[in-house]
C-alpha cells in the first residue's frame, strides 16, 4: 500500500503506547502500577458532571461555531483576566478538541514548509512530530539537568536562524516538572522581542504549582511580548477533563482566524457539552482544584523522598505538574537474568516485565539517561509501585 510520505516520518506517542500495554496486562490478571499516565486520576468534580448532564438533558447536542461557544470564550478571557493580568476579546479565543488540537491547528496556520521551531530538550512527545507533519524543521535545544532544565538566553541566541518562526516554550513543563520564573521568563524574552518571530506557550499544567511557586504567563510580560505569543491551555489537567477534550488558545486575532479556518474542515467544533461542562469549570469554585493540588504535592514530596534512597540515580526537584524526571543512567549496562539494559527503552520493558510497574522512557522525551514517573495516582498505588522500583534497580548487577 503507497501510504502518504508524511506518515513514515511519524511515530506512535510512545506514552500512550505504553499505556496500552499496561492495561492490556492488566485485562490479563497482572498487578500492574501505572505510573506512565498523564493524566490525573481524581474523578472530574461533580458541578462539572452536572453541567454536562444540564447540556444533554437542555438538548444542547448540535453544531456550535467551529471556534467555540460565545460563552466559554467569555469564561477563558475571565480567567485570563483573573489569573494573569492578560486582556483578550473573543476574536482572540479558540476552543479546540483538547490543548492537543489546538497545538495541531497552530502550527499548521503558523509553519510553512522548511521554518525552523525551536524546541527545548527535554519536550513533551507531540511537538516535534506535529512541527514534521506541517513540514517544518525542529530544532532542538539541550537543556542541561544541572541548570535545572532551564533553557539558557545564551542557548536561544545562538539556536535562532533566518528561518526560525517560533519558539515552543512548554511551561510548567513535561516530562520535568520543571517551571520557569519571572526572571528567567524575562531573560527569554529579551531575545525573542529583537528577533521576528512567535512563542509557543503550552501552559496546560499552569494550576498544578507547588511550594508557593508563582506562576508567570509568558504573555503577560509585556505588550510587544503578547502580540508575539499564542497561549495554549484547556482544561484537562486541572480539571481532570481529559476526556471531555476541550482546550483553547489566545493570540493575535488573525492567527486565531486561520485557526479557526483549519478547525472548520476537521473537526467542525469541540463538543458542544463538553464545552458548556468546561463553562462551569472555569466559572464555578476553584475549591476542589485547591484540595487536589495539595494532594499532588503530598504525593510528590513522598515519591521524592524514596527516590533519594535508590543509590546512583539524580532528579531536578518538580515545580509543578506531576511528574518526576529521574535520570537512570548508572544503571545501564547491568544485567537481570543474563539480560542487558542499555539504554531508557530497555530499562523501562524491564520495570515493566519484571517489576510489574510502567514508567515512560525518557528516549520518548528525547532524554535518553531518563525515565518519567507519574504521580497522578493514589498514594496506595504510589507506594507499591516505588517499592518495586527500588527492588527491581537493586538486583541489577554490573557487567562483568
Amino acid at each position: 500500500m503507497n501510504l502518504a510520505k508524511r506518515i513514515q516520518r511519524i511515530k506512535i506517542s510512545q506514552t500512550l503506547k505504553i499505556t496500552t500495554k499496561a492495561k492490556a496486562m492488566k485485562e490479563k490478571g497482572i498487578d500492574v502500577i501505572d505510573l506512565s499516565v498523564g493524566e490525573p486520576d481524581f474523578p472530574t468534580p461533580e458541578n462539572i458532571k452536572e453541567a454536562g448532564k444540564s447540556a444533554i438533558d437542555e438538548d444542547f447536542t448540535k453544531y456550535t461555531p467551529a471556534d467555540g461557544i460565545l460563552e466559554l470564550k467569555k469564561a477563558i478571557i475571565k480567567r485570563l483576566k483573573e489569573d494573569h493580568g492578560l486582556e483578550y476579546n473573543p476574536s482572540q479565543i479558540i476552543v479546540c478538541n483538547g490543548a492537543k488540537g489546538a497545538f495541531y491547528h497552530l502550527i499548521f496556520t503558523l509553519i510553512n514548509e522548511g521554518d525552523e521551531v525551536i524546541i527545548p530538550s527535554p519536550y513533551w512527545v507531540t511537538y516535534p512530530e506535529v512541527v514534521s507533519l506541517a513540514d517544518g524543521k525542529p530544532v532542538f535545544i539541550e537543556t542541561r539537568e544541572e541548570e535545572g532544565f532551564i533553557i539558557t538566553p545564551e542557548q536561544l541566541k545562538k539556536t535562532i536562524t533566518s528561518r526560525t518562526k517560533a519558539l515552543i516554550l512548554n511551561n510548567p513543563c513535561n516530562p520535568t516538572g520543571v517551571v520557569y520564573s519571572r526572571t528567567e521568563l524575562e531573560k527569554i524574552a529579551d531575545v525573542i522581542l529583537d528577533k521576528d518571530m512567535f512563542v509557543i506557550s503550552d501552559e496546560i499544567y499552569e494550576k498544578l504549582i507547588y511550594d508557593d511557586f508563582e506562576f508567570c504567563s509568558f504573555a503577560s510580560l509585556g505588550e510587544d511580548i503578547k502580540k508575539r505569543t499564542i497561549i495554549i491551555n484547556g482544561v484537562s489537567k486541572t480539571y481532570s477533563m481529559t476526556g471531555w477534550r476541550i482546550g483553547y488558545a489566545a493570540g493575535p486575532a488573525e492567527i486565531i482566524e486561520g485557526m479557526k479556518r483549519i478547525q472548520s474542515h476537521s473537526s467542525s467544533n469541540p463538543s458542544s457539552i463538553s464545552q458548556k461542562a468546561s463553562v462551569e469549570a472555569l466559572n464555578g469554585s476553584q475549591e476542589e482544584v485547591m484540595k487536589r493540588i495539595a494532594e499532588f504535592q503530598e504525593r510528590r514530596n513522598y515519591l521524592l523522598s524514596q527516590l533519594q534512597t535508590i543509590p546512583g540515580v539524580s532528579f531536578v526537584k518538580p515545580k509543578g505538574a506531576f511528574y518526576v524526571f529521574l535520570n537512570v543512567s548508572s544503571y545501564y549496562n547491568k544485567k537481570f537474568n543474563g539480560v542487558l539494559i542499555r539504554n531508557s527503552v530497555e530499562l523501562s520493558d524491564y520495570l515493566l516485565n519484571y517489576a510489574n510497574v510502567a514508567v515512560v522512557p525518557g528516549d520518548s522525551f528525547g532524554a535518553d539517561n531518563y525515565i518519567r514517573i507519574s504521580y497522578a495516582t493514589s498514594m496506595e498505588n504510589l507506594k507499591k509501585g516505588i517499592d518495586r522500583i527500588i527492588n527491581a534497580f537493586l538486583q541489577l548487577k554490573a557487567v562483568s
